[in-house]
Protein backbone atom coordinates (compact mmCIF):
# COMPACT_ATOMS: atom_id res chain seq x y z
CA UNK A 1 0.00 0.00 0.00
CA UNK A 2 2.84 2.58 0.69
CA UNK A 3 4.31 3.68 -1.83
CA UNK A 4 7.09 6.22 -0.08
CA UNK A 5 7.39 6.66 3.32
CA UNK A 6 6.00 8.78 5.48
CA UNK A 7 9.01 10.69 6.39
CA UNK A 8 9.98 11.53 2.78
CA UNK A 9 6.66 12.75 1.68
CA UNK A 10 5.62 15.00 4.20
CA UNK A 11 9.24 17.16 4.04
CA UNK A 12 8.94 17.27 0.19
CA UNK A 13 5.74 18.48 0.56
CA UNK A 14 7.29 21.14 3.23
CA UNK A 15 4.96 19.35 6.34
CA UNK A 16 6.68 19.52 9.60
CA UNK A 17 7.30 15.94 10.95
CA UNK A 18 4.21 14.35 12.68
CA UNK A 19 3.91 14.60 16.88
CA UNK A 20 4.73 11.45 18.86
CA UNK A 21 1.24 10.93 19.09
CA UNK A 22 -0.13 10.87 15.32
CA UNK A 23 3.43 9.86 13.94
CA UNK A 24 4.19 6.41 13.08
CA UNK A 25 5.51 4.60 15.48
CA UNK A 26 8.47 2.02 15.15
CA UNK A 27 8.33 0.08 18.35
CA UNK A 28 9.26 -3.48 18.26
CA UNK A 29 6.81 -4.49 21.04
CA UNK A 30 5.92 -8.18 20.25
CA UNK A 31 8.21 -8.57 17.63
CA UNK A 32 11.00 -11.15 16.73
CA UNK A 33 14.48 -10.35 16.57
CA UNK A 34 16.50 -9.69 13.59
CA UNK A 35 20.29 -9.77 12.44
CA UNK A 36 20.29 -9.07 8.84
CA UNK A 37 21.16 -12.73 8.44
CA UNK A 38 20.01 -15.13 6.16
CA UNK A 39 17.68 -17.33 7.17
CA UNK A 40 18.78 -20.95 7.81
CA UNK A 41 15.22 -22.40 7.17
CA UNK A 42 13.72 -23.59 3.86
CA UNK A 43 10.24 -23.76 4.36
CA UNK A 44 8.95 -24.17 0.36
CA UNK A 45 6.62 -26.99 1.97
CA UNK A 46 3.63 -26.35 4.85
CA UNK A 47 6.14 -23.91 6.57
CA UNK A 48 4.44 -25.58 9.75
CA UNK A 49 4.31 -28.81 11.87
CA UNK A 50 1.32 -28.75 14.01
CA UNK A 51 2.21 -31.71 16.06
CA UNK A 52 5.36 -30.21 16.81
CA UNK A 53 4.59 -26.29 17.33
CA UNK A 54 2.53 -24.36 19.59
CA UNK A 55 0.80 -21.30 18.19
CA UNK A 56 1.30 -19.37 21.35
CA UNK A 57 -1.10 -15.73 21.30
CA UNK A 58 1.04 -12.86 21.36
CA UNK A 59 -1.42 -10.51 21.48
CA UNK A 60 -5.17 -10.15 20.99
CA UNK A 61 -6.39 -6.66 19.38
CA UNK A 62 -10.25 -5.94 19.71
CA UNK A 63 -12.77 -3.80 21.40
CA UNK A 64 -11.46 -3.90 24.64
CA UNK A 65 -7.77 -2.52 23.78
CA UNK A 66 -8.06 -1.40 20.26
CA UNK A 67 -7.72 2.84 20.74
CA UNK A 68 -4.87 1.70 22.92
CA UNK A 69 -3.08 -0.20 20.50
CA UNK A 70 -3.37 1.76 17.37
CA UNK A 71 -2.45 5.02 16.54
CA UNK A 72 -3.94 7.35 14.39
CA UNK A 73 -2.06 8.40 11.47
CA UNK A 74 -3.24 12.37 11.02
CA UNK A 75 -1.71 12.86 7.38
CA UNK A 76 -4.44 15.11 6.01
CA UNK A 77 -4.21 15.12 2.41
CA UNK A 78 -0.55 14.25 2.45
CA UNK A 79 -1.13 10.71 1.47
CA UNK A 80 1.86 8.40 0.55
CA UNK A 81 0.02 7.00 -2.11
CA UNK A 82 -1.20 10.19 -3.54
CA UNK A 83 -4.93 10.11 -2.73
CA UNK A 84 -7.40 12.23 -2.67
CA UNK A 85 -8.06 11.53 0.85
CA UNK A 86 -7.93 13.55 4.30
CA UNK A 87 -6.68 11.43 7.29
CA UNK A 88 -7.83 13.33 10.43
CA UNK A 89 -6.36 13.12 13.91
CA UNK A 90 -8.27 11.03 16.17
CA UNK A 91 -10.29 12.89 18.23
CA UNK A 92 -11.66 14.65 14.77
CA UNK A 93 -12.29 10.93 13.68
CA UNK A 94 -13.96 10.04 16.89
CA UNK A 95 -16.22 13.41 17.49
CA UNK A 96 -17.14 12.74 13.61
CA UNK A 97 -18.31 9.21 14.48
CA UNK A 98 -15.66 7.71 11.70
CA UNK A 99 -13.47 5.88 14.68
CA UNK A 100 -15.80 4.40 17.33
CA UNK A 101 -16.37 1.05 19.01
CA UNK A 102 -19.91 -0.28 17.71
CA UNK A 103 -21.77 -2.84 19.69
CA UNK A 104 -18.52 -4.67 20.76
CA UNK A 105 -16.88 -4.12 17.28
CA UNK A 106 -14.24 -1.88 15.73
CA UNK A 107 -15.32 1.05 13.11
CA UNK A 108 -13.55 2.91 11.08
CA UNK A 109 -15.01 4.71 7.99
CA UNK A 110 -15.17 7.66 6.02
CA UNK A 111 -17.05 11.07 5.80
CA UNK A 112 -19.96 10.16 3.53
CA UNK A 113 -22.29 12.98 3.92
CA UNK A 114 -19.58 16.31 3.22
CA UNK A 115 -18.79 17.07 -0.32
CA UNK A 116 -15.17 18.31 -0.57
CA UNK A 117 -12.55 19.99 -2.15
CA UNK A 118 -9.56 19.01 -0.64
CA UNK A 119 -9.88 15.07 -0.12
CA UNK A 120 -12.64 12.72 1.85
CA UNK A 121 -12.00 12.64 5.39
CA UNK A 122 -10.98 9.40 6.27
CA UNK A 123 -9.12 7.07 9.05
CA UNK A 124 -5.55 5.83 8.87
CA UNK A 125 -4.41 3.48 12.24
CA UNK A 126 -0.96 2.26 12.53
CA UNK A 127 -0.09 -0.67 15.45
CA UNK A 128 1.68 0.57 17.93
CA UNK A 129 3.79 -3.18 17.99
CA UNK A 130 5.39 -4.19 14.77
CA UNK A 131 6.29 -8.41 14.00
CA UNK A 132 9.03 -9.97 12.59
CA UNK A 133 7.06 -13.59 11.72
CA UNK A 134 3.98 -14.27 13.01
CA UNK A 135 0.64 -16.18 12.64
CA UNK A 136 -2.30 -13.40 12.13
CA UNK A 137 -5.97 -13.76 11.59
CA UNK A 138 -8.03 -11.32 11.07
CA UNK A 139 -11.61 -12.02 12.21
CA UNK A 140 -13.92 -9.32 9.81
CA UNK A 141 -17.47 -8.49 9.75
CA UNK A 142 -17.47 -5.95 7.19
CA UNK A 143 -14.88 -4.60 4.98
CA UNK A 144 -15.62 -0.96 2.72
CA UNK A 145 -17.00 -2.41 -0.38
CA UNK A 146 -16.16 -2.23 -4.13
CA UNK A 147 -17.39 1.09 -4.98
CA UNK A 148 -15.45 3.20 -7.73
CA UNK A 149 -13.26 5.57 -6.23
CA UNK A 150 -12.19 3.78 -3.38
CA UNK A 151 -8.73 1.94 -2.35
CA UNK A 152 -8.82 -0.28 0.94
CA UNK A 153 -6.44 -1.85 2.55
CA UNK A 154 -5.06 -4.24 5.06
CA UNK A 155 -1.51 -4.32 5.57
CA UNK A 156 1.88 -4.94 7.32
CA UNK A 157 4.76 -2.48 6.52
CA UNK A 158 8.13 -1.65 8.35
CA UNK A 159 11.05 1.03 8.52
CA UNK A 160 12.25 2.92 6.05
CA UNK A 161 10.83 1.27 3.03
CA UNK A 162 10.58 -0.67 0.67
CA UNK A 163 14.16 -1.34 2.65
CA UNK A 164 11.74 -3.31 5.90
CA UNK A 165 9.23 -4.66 3.55
CA UNK A 166 5.49 -4.55 2.88
CA UNK A 167 2.85 -7.38 3.16
CA UNK A 168 -0.16 -6.66 1.61
CA UNK A 169 -3.04 -8.77 2.78
CA UNK A 170 -6.39 -7.31 1.52
CA UNK A 171 -6.45 -4.67 -1.14
CA UNK A 172 -8.21 -3.52 -4.26
CA UNK A 173 -9.43 -0.29 -6.02
CA UNK A 174 -12.79 0.80 -7.38
CA UNK A 175 -14.91 -2.34 -8.28
CA UNK A 176 -12.93 -4.57 -7.77
CA UNK A 177 -14.60 -8.28 -6.58
CA UNK A 178 -11.76 -9.93 -5.61
CA UNK A 179 -8.69 -9.81 -3.05
CA UNK A 180 -4.91 -8.78 -4.36
CA UNK A 181 -2.21 -10.17 -2.13
CA UNK A 182 1.47 -8.35 -3.04
CA UNK A 183 4.63 -8.22 -1.42
CA UNK A 184 7.29 -5.36 -2.19
CA UNK A 185 10.74 -5.33 -0.96
CA UNK A 186 13.93 -4.19 -2.14
CA UNK A 187 16.11 -5.43 -5.19
CA UNK A 188 16.74 -9.65 -4.44
CA UNK A 189 13.27 -10.74 -3.19
CA UNK A 190 12.08 -13.51 -6.18
CA UNK A 191 9.33 -15.45 -5.09
CA UNK A 192 8.26 -19.03 -5.97
CA UNK A 193 5.15 -20.51 -5.64
CA UNK A 194 5.27 -22.94 -2.65
CA UNK A 195 4.94 -26.40 -2.31
CA UNK A 196 0.97 -27.58 -2.02
CA UNK A 197 0.72 -24.71 -4.09
CA UNK A 198 -2.07 -21.75 -4.18
CA UNK A 199 -5.39 -20.81 -5.27
CA UNK A 200 -4.82 -17.63 -6.70
CA UNK A 201 -2.54 -16.92 -9.77
CA UNK A 202 0.86 -14.88 -9.59
CA UNK A 203 1.85 -11.71 -11.52
CA UNK A 204 5.65 -11.00 -11.15
CA UNK A 205 7.71 -12.66 -9.34
CA UNK A 206 9.89 -10.27 -8.29
CA UNK A 207 9.05 -7.88 -5.07
CA UNK A 208 11.25 -5.10 -6.57
CA UNK A 209 9.19 -4.97 -9.52
CA UNK A 210 9.41 -1.13 -10.73
CA UNK A 211 11.67 -0.21 -7.56
CA UNK A 212 9.00 -2.40 -5.69
CA UNK A 213 6.04 0.24 -6.33
CA UNK A 214 4.34 -3.12 -8.08
CA UNK A 215 6.01 -5.70 -6.35
CA UNK A 216 5.04 -9.35 -6.33
CA UNK A 217 1.14 -9.85 -6.79
CA UNK A 218 -1.57 -12.87 -6.24
CA UNK A 219 -4.58 -12.57 -7.96
CA UNK A 220 -7.62 -14.20 -5.66
CA UNK A 221 -10.05 -15.76 -7.84
CA UNK A 222 -12.17 -16.17 -4.81
CA UNK A 223 -15.27 -14.07 -5.70
CA UNK A 224 -16.51 -13.33 -2.15
CA UNK A 225 -12.83 -12.48 -0.90
CA UNK A 226 -13.08 -8.53 -1.05
CA UNK A 227 -15.28 -5.84 -1.40
CA UNK A 228 -19.10 -6.25 -1.61
CA UNK A 229 -18.95 -9.81 -2.08
CA UNK A 230 -17.22 -10.24 1.45
CA UNK A 231 -19.95 -8.13 2.94
CA UNK A 232 -22.73 -10.30 1.34
CA UNK A 233 -21.16 -13.40 2.42
CA UNK A 234 -21.37 -12.02 6.13
CA UNK A 235 -18.20 -11.05 6.50
CA UNK A 236 -15.34 -13.80 7.46
CA UNK A 237 -11.84 -14.21 8.49
CA UNK A 238 -8.15 -13.88 6.93
CA UNK A 239 -4.90 -15.53 8.19
CA UNK A 240 -1.45 -14.49 7.42
CA UNK A 241 1.15 -17.02 8.53
CA UNK A 242 4.87 -15.46 8.13
CA UNK A 243 8.12 -17.05 8.56
CA UNK A 244 11.79 -17.22 7.22
CA UNK A 245 10.63 -19.24 4.67
CA UNK A 246 7.01 -18.99 4.09
CA UNK A 247 3.92 -16.26 3.56
CA UNK A 248 0.86 -17.66 3.27
CA UNK A 249 -2.47 -16.15 3.26
CA UNK A 250 -6.15 -17.90 3.64
CA UNK A 251 -9.58 -16.54 3.74
CA UNK A 252 -12.98 -17.93 4.44
CA UNK A 253 -16.46 -16.94 4.61
CA UNK A 254 -17.79 -16.27 8.04
CA UNK A 255 -19.91 -19.96 7.20
CA UNK A 256 -16.36 -21.90 6.53
CA UNK A 257 -14.44 -20.64 9.03
CA UNK A 258 -12.31 -23.64 10.56
CA UNK A 259 -13.28 -24.63 14.21
CA UNK A 260 -9.74 -24.51 14.86
CA UNK A 261 -9.66 -20.97 14.91
CA UNK A 262 -12.83 -19.67 16.19
CA UNK A 263 -11.85 -22.07 19.28
CA UNK A 264 -8.12 -20.62 19.68
CA UNK A 265 -6.32 -23.39 18.71
CA UNK A 266 -5.19 -22.12 15.18
CA UNK A 267 -3.74 -25.56 12.92
CA UNK A 268 -2.50 -24.09 9.43
CA UNK A 269 -1.67 -27.45 8.04
CA UNK A 270 -5.77 -28.31 8.37
CA UNK A 271 -7.09 -25.49 6.48
CA UNK A 272 -6.25 -26.77 3.09
CA UNK A 273 -4.29 -24.90 -0.40
CA UNK A 274 -3.78 -21.07 0.57
CA UNK A 275 -5.01 -18.29 -1.96
CA UNK A 276 -1.34 -16.96 -1.73
CA UNK A 277 1.80 -18.76 -0.90
CA UNK A 278 4.64 -16.70 -1.57
CA UNK A 279 8.47 -18.70 -1.28
CA UNK A 280 11.49 -18.92 -2.42
CA UNK A 281 12.81 -16.07 -0.67
CA UNK A 282 14.99 -15.36 2.30
CA UNK A 283 12.30 -13.08 3.52
CA UNK A 284 14.18 -12.18 6.76
CA UNK A 285 16.65 -10.19 4.59
CA UNK A 286 13.74 -8.19 3.30
CA UNK A 287 10.90 -8.20 5.89
CA UNK A 288 11.20 -7.48 9.01
CA UNK A 289 9.31 -4.79 11.93
CA UNK A 290 6.72 -4.43 10.02
CA UNK A 291 3.50 -2.63 11.61
CA UNK A 292 -0.10 -3.85 10.97
CA UNK A 293 -2.45 -0.85 9.23
CA UNK A 294 -5.76 -0.41 8.17
CA UNK A 295 -6.72 2.68 6.49
CA UNK A 296 -9.55 3.61 3.21
CA UNK A 297 -8.00 6.07 0.59
CA UNK A 298 -9.34 7.27 -2.71
CA UNK A 299 -8.06 7.88 -6.54
CA UNK A 300 -4.35 8.03 -6.56
CA UNK A 301 -1.91 6.16 -7.34
CA UNK A 302 -4.07 2.90 -8.07
CA UNK A 303 -8.03 3.76 -7.83
CA UNK A 304 -6.99 7.36 -9.69
CA UNK A 305 -4.64 5.80 -12.59
CA UNK A 306 -7.08 2.78 -13.40
CA UNK A 307 -9.91 4.78 -13.36
CA UNK A 308 -10.25 5.77 -17.32
CA UNK A 309 -9.72 1.72 -18.04
CA UNK A 310 -12.43 0.58 -15.86
CA UNK A 311 -16.24 0.44 -15.75
CA UNK A 312 -16.35 3.59 -13.23
CA UNK A 313 -16.38 7.11 -15.98
CA UNK A 314 -20.05 4.25 -17.75
CA UNK A 315 -21.18 3.76 -14.03
CA UNK A 316 -20.58 7.14 -12.48
CA UNK A 317 -21.29 9.46 -15.57
CA UNK A 318 -17.68 10.63 -14.08
CA UNK A 319 -14.19 11.05 -16.32
CA UNK A 320 -12.46 12.49 -13.42
CA UNK A 321 -11.89 10.17 -10.12
CA UNK A 322 -11.33 13.07 -8.08
CA UNK A 323 -14.41 14.92 -9.15
CA UNK A 324 -16.57 11.93 -8.09
CA UNK A 325 -15.39 11.22 -4.99
CA UNK A 326 -15.46 14.72 -4.34
CA UNK A 327 -19.23 15.33 -5.69
CA UNK A 328 -20.95 12.05 -4.05
CA UNK A 329 -20.47 11.80 -0.58
CA UNK A 330 -23.35 9.46 -0.34
CA UNK A 331 -22.03 6.87 -2.61
CA UNK A 332 -19.23 6.07 -0.02
CA UNK A 333 -21.57 4.63 3.13
CA UNK A 334 -20.41 1.47 3.20
CA UNK A 335 -16.75 2.24 3.34
CA UNK A 336 -15.97 1.26 6.51
CA UNK A 337 -14.22 -1.08 8.56
CA UNK A 338 -16.16 -3.23 10.93
CA UNK A 339 -13.47 -5.77 13.11
CA UNK A 340 -14.34 -8.72 15.40
CA UNK A 341 -10.79 -9.37 16.27
CA UNK A 342 -6.92 -9.24 15.16
CA UNK A 343 -5.43 -12.33 17.25
CA UNK A 344 -1.52 -12.55 16.73
CA UNK A 345 0.19 -16.10 17.12
CA UNK A 346 3.59 -16.33 17.39
CA UNK A 347 5.31 -19.11 14.85
CA UNK A 348 9.07 -19.73 16.09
Amino acid sequence: MVRVTISSLMLAAGVAALPASDATLSTSAGSSDFDGTTTSQNVSMAAFQDTAATYSLLKTYDSSNWFNSFVVQALGTADPTGGFVNYVSQSVAQSSGLYKIQNGQVYMGVDSTSVTSTGRNSVRIESSAAYTHGLFILDLAHMPASICGSWPAYWMYGPNWPNSGEIDIIEGVNLQSTNQMTLHTTAGCTVTVGEGGQSGSSGSNNCNDNSGYNGCPVYSSTGNSYGTGFNNAGGGVYATFWNGGSIQMWYWPRSSVPSDITNGSPAPSGWGTPMAHFAGCAFDNYIKNNNIVFDTTFCGQWAGNVWSSSNCPATTGYSSCNDYVANNPGAFANSYWLINSLKVYSVD
